[in-house]
């Protein structure tokens, strides 16, 4: 279809071009990009939910490509499969339920003929089974095409009134599977919204008076969560990494004062010296990977050694769109991102020994990775937005 199309390649070309800074943000319009597919695509009367699948997960696969280091794309496109078919199993139950109520009223003239006290209880130890028993998508297409095998005494006339109820029956469950699906995606984008406030919430549980916060990069979750604390009256200082080369730190500094809290600022190489003043390390992340490990910014690997070799908490707040459920050692994981070498030297003074200038001797490499991993035992406490 043109529109989802559009829609699509547009979102593809700002994913490869790192037009979205933040993993909140680009969670949130992968979130509005499928909730509008999902209004937009033409599904049939019969097998709605696996052509709407099959369109989800082929889209998914294109955005991930665009930019394998933004784990939250993958992330957003699972929990919206997971949506689909959570919807279609309730549409499938409910409609279920319906012919099992629909059986019973059928069956209540001839209760008194053809009761039997053993048969009775035997159904009624089967049925607390089958109501004990997890739902079996399998199962419930067995009794479903079993409860649903028409009569073979309805005349030519009532056949054709049967088929055309059954026809609008499909397509009244194709729109409200549709309309439910979009819906929980609403939700979705809702919760991504507000995950920062849930995790601020926390924040007074974790942060007591006179402490001494470690913090490194410029991570909005972490910012919210400090500020919550000073809000509810915790007096405590923040000493904050600079972040090299990109220091983000800096900027994260200049909003914290602006927000009344006490705040040191530190080169990356001075961690290992302050850490021993600290009381805690509170930092936000940019995944969270199925084994514990996280994946930060550079330079946090370093921070939470330090951390551990003095026995200080290392504390990750992250909300609960950047869980991801692959692990760091699968080949399809793309654990960094080797960003510009102009953030770290400028181009005419080195350009001399740079490999395409150089006549004779080894040329100058520059290598700058945007990620570090930290290992799960690294990590104290993990705190999100459920």
């Amino acid at each position: 279809m043109p529109d989802i199309e559009r829609l699509v390649n547009d979102f593809v070309a700002k994913l490869s071009k790192r037009k979205v800074e933040g993993s909140q943000a680009t969670s949130r319009l992968t979130a509005e990009l499928l909730r509008s597919v999902v209004s937009l695509q033409r599904l049939p009367p019969t097998n709605s939910a696996a052509v709407l699948i099959e369109a989800v997960r082929g889209i998914g696969v294109k955005l991930v490509a665009a930019n394998p280091v933004e784990l939250a794309v993958g992330n957003i496109v699972r929990r919206v499969l997971h949506i689909i078919r959570e919807e279609d199993l309730s549409l499938l139950t409910s409609k279920t339920s319906d012919l099992d109520l629909s059986a019973a009223s059928d069956d209540e003239g001839t209760i008194d003929q053809d009761y039997d006290p053993t048969q009775s209880a035997a159904a009624a130890a089967a049925a607390a089974k089958s109501f004990l028993r997890p739902p079996s998508l399998h199962a419930l297409l067995e009794n479903m095409s079993d409860k649903a095998v028409p009569s073979n005494n309805y005349t030519s006339s009532s056949g054709g009134d049967s088929e055309e109820k059954t026809k609008a029956d499909k397509l009244a469950r194709t729109r409200k599977l549709k309309h439910d699906v979009i819906e929980a995606i609403n939700i979705l984008i809702e919760d991504i919204d507000t995950c920062h406030e849930l995790i601020a919430e926390q924040a007074v549980e974790h942060i007591h008076q006179n402490e001494v916060i470690l913090t490194l990069g410029s991570s909005r979750t972490a910012f919210e969560f400090l500020c919550a604390a000073k809000e509810k009256k915790r007096s405590f200082r923040v000493v904050v990494a600079e972040g090299a080369p990109r220091y983000q730190g800096h900027a994260l500094a200049k909003e914290l004062v602006s927000r009344g809290l006490q705040t040191i600022v530190v080169t990356d190489s001075a961690v290992f010296a302050m850490i021993s003043r600290v009381n805690m390390v509170i930092v936000g992340v940019h995944a969270v990977m199925a084994n514990g490990g996280v994946i930060a910014p550079v330079g946090m690997n370093m921070v939470a050694l330090a951390a551990q070799k003095h026995a200080v908490p290392f504390v990750v707040v992250a909300g609960i769109h950047k869980l991801c459920p692959s692990y760091p050692h699968n080949p399809e994981v793309c654990l960094n991102d080797m960003r510009s070498p102009a953030e770290l030297l400028e181009f005419g003074r080195f350009s001399n020994c740079m490999e395409f200038g150089m006549d004779s001797g080894a040329p100058l490499q520059v290598v700058n990775p945007g990620f570090d991993y930290v290992a799960p035992e690294l990590v104290s406490l993990l705190i999100t937005d459920m």
